[in-house]
């Protein structure tokens, strides 16, 4: 049975008048579990940012629900908790994923919105930027951005959280950018959900997170509502946490993939 998707995205337009606008577009698509999976993005156990422990904490049981909801629907599960695998060392779904055999893609594709036709793609054509695509970030994180300033990094994670329920049978469990899109490739799938923290960090940077899996082709898509960014109000742009997260999904939307909300797959 297919699943449709509320999917958001952001184009860069003329309007009526010739002005240059971001225009928000929103269409529904049906998608096959079958060529689909969910990625959960270093949802660890701790943090060293006490602010992003309490805001995490707050997201688990939503996310949780939509683990549980989307394998039983027959996307793949796949848990990437970096930093973390000796703790999986044999765990079915780890020894499960070290079965696959690792894929680097021979090119590196074009992101998305770097299509040349596009004004983003225009814009940085004309910059020159054409082989380096990766525009600015709109938040200001040269601070590590913790909201809770006594906290200093560190290590503090060991685990994916243990409020997140891991199918030995069925999901799987790794960090490698190349054995998750081993794995993608060997079962067919084309589009990874992906949901976790934090977004201008791990969730665009990792290797098997969001710029990477979508410079191979990878259809990307981002639940909004269960993802936090690691951003300081005393930094530029300088507005709340909050609306730094939603600046930060709407960056995704605007360059590297699509957003829905939960209720897409509950």
């Amino acid at each position: 049975m297919s699943i449709d998707l509320h999917l958001r995205r952001q184009n860069l337009e003329l309007d009526e008048a010739g002005h240059i606008r971001w225009r928000v577009v929103e269409e529904t698509t049906a998608i096959e579990p079958a060529s689909t999976a969910l990625l959960l993005c270093d949802v660890w156990d701790s943090h060293w940012s006490r602010g992003a422990r309490e805001r995490l904490e707050a997201l688990l049981p939503l996310m949780n629900d939509v683990t549980g909801a989307a394998r039983k629907a027959g996307l793949l599960v796949i848990h990437s908790p970096s930093d973390t695998m000796d703790f999986y060392e044999n765990h079915p779904a780890r020894v499960r994923a070290q079965m696959t055999d690792p894929v680097e893609p021979v090119a590196v594709l074009p992101a998305p919105a770097q299509d040349p036709a596009s004004l983003v793609g225009e814009m940085f054509a004309a910059n020159g930027q054409v082989d380096e695509y990766d525009p600015p970030l709109p938040v200001d994180a040269s601070d590590e951005g913790s909201t809770t300033p006594e906290d200093s990094p560190s290590k503090q994670w060991r685990r994916q959280h243990e409020r997140i329920e891991i199918d030995a049978e069925h999901d799987l469990i790794s960090d490698d950018g190349a054995v998750v899109y081993g794995a993608l490739r060997a079962r067919g799938i084309s589009r990874v959900i992906l949901m976790g923290v934090h977004t201008n960090m791990c969730v665009l940077h990792r290797s098997f997170a969001i710029k990477a899996m979508a410079k191979r082709g990878v259809d990307m898509v981002l639940v909004r509502d269960l993802t936090d960014t690691m951003y300081n109000p005393a930094c530029a742009p300088y507005v709340d946490h909050d609306e730094g997260t939603r600046l930060v999904v709407g960056y995704v939307e605007k360059f590297w993939g699509s957003t829905i909300d939960s209720s897409d797959l509950l």
